[in-house]
């Protein structure tokens, strides 16, 4: 028998409306079961806070510590993605629900470890990334940068420099590869038995497949995630939202009904 890969996925054409309609359907989600959201959100951003207090004059450790955990924040966000199936089956959405996305139920528990290693991966390309930024950094700044307001000072608001143009340049080429392994594949691996290296691969091909709408995304998250951070509680209403937004990214882009299901219902 032919193990099903990435080859029989159907990847879906998509517009530049999808992404605004994946917005609305993420809040619609959120809306039908707000607690739940507001937990998963509200712990990611006290999580976030913590971090802040703890490594504020620490810049490098903060920046490592924030990144690894935005990298690792869509996996917490599996237990959404769990929600918005449900709804999308006619079900109720309950903690219960949460719970058994995590955990296959075959006579006993089995936890799903696909979902946690690719966290882990994410957590190790963001500290790739910090190390990498760190290093530009300290070469060729004209100042220590040891604080965020140092970071402003010597870097963003520095005169007759492109060091900030470069520090995104780089950061965008790191990112973007990234992004393009991540927007489906943790439902994907979420809903259906497949490898994680398959589940990356139809993810770059949902990508290279509809470049426009998917950058677009892209920029959508990227603006809401920093007017949740400037709004601090908004983070608690933007991250779940997001977080079910995802789901529908996924349902919209991909067709993936050849793979069999990840637990039986």
């Amino acid at each position: 028998m032919t193990t099903p890969t990435e080859n029989h996925i159907v990847t879906r054409d998509l517009t530049l409306e999808h992404p605004f309609e994946w917005l609305k359907k993420g809040w619609e989600d959120f809306k039908r079961a707000p607690m739940i959201g507001l937990l998963h959100g509200i712990g990611i951003s006290v999580a976030g806070l913590i971090l802040m207090v703890a490594a504020y004059d620490k810049f490098w450790i903060l920046a490592g510590a924030i990144t690894g955990f935005l990298a690792f924040a869509p996996v917490v966000a599996v237990g959404l993605y769990g929600l918005s199936r449900e709804m999308e089956r006619g079900g109720e959405p309950t903690l219960m629900v949460v719970f058994k996305t995590w955990w296959s139920w075959r006579g006993k528990p089995h936890h799903d470890w696909r979902l946690v290693r690719f966290g882990l991966l994410l957590c190790l390309s963001g500290i790739g990334w910090v190390l990498t930024s760190a290093a530009l950094i300290t070469l060729f700044a004209p100042e220590p940068v040891n604080q965020p307001l140092d970071f402003l000072r010597y870097v963003v608001l520095a005169p007759d420099s492109y060091l900030f143009e470069a520090w995104l340049m780089i950061g965008g080429a790191l990112i973007a590869p990234v992004f393009a392994s991540t927007v489906v594949t943790l439902p994907l691996l979420m809903d259906r038995k497949i490898s994680i290296l398959d589940a990356v691969l139809v993810s770059w091909k949902v990508v290279m497949e509809n470049p426009a709408p998917m950058a677009l995304w892209a920029a959508l998250i990227m603006v809401l995630t920093m007017m949740g951070i400037l709004a601090l509680i908004g983070s608690a209403i933007v991250i779940p939202v997001l977080g079910h937004a995802s789901w529908h990214v996924y349902r919209d882009a991909v067709s993936a009904d050849y793979l069999q299901p990840r637990e039986k219902d």
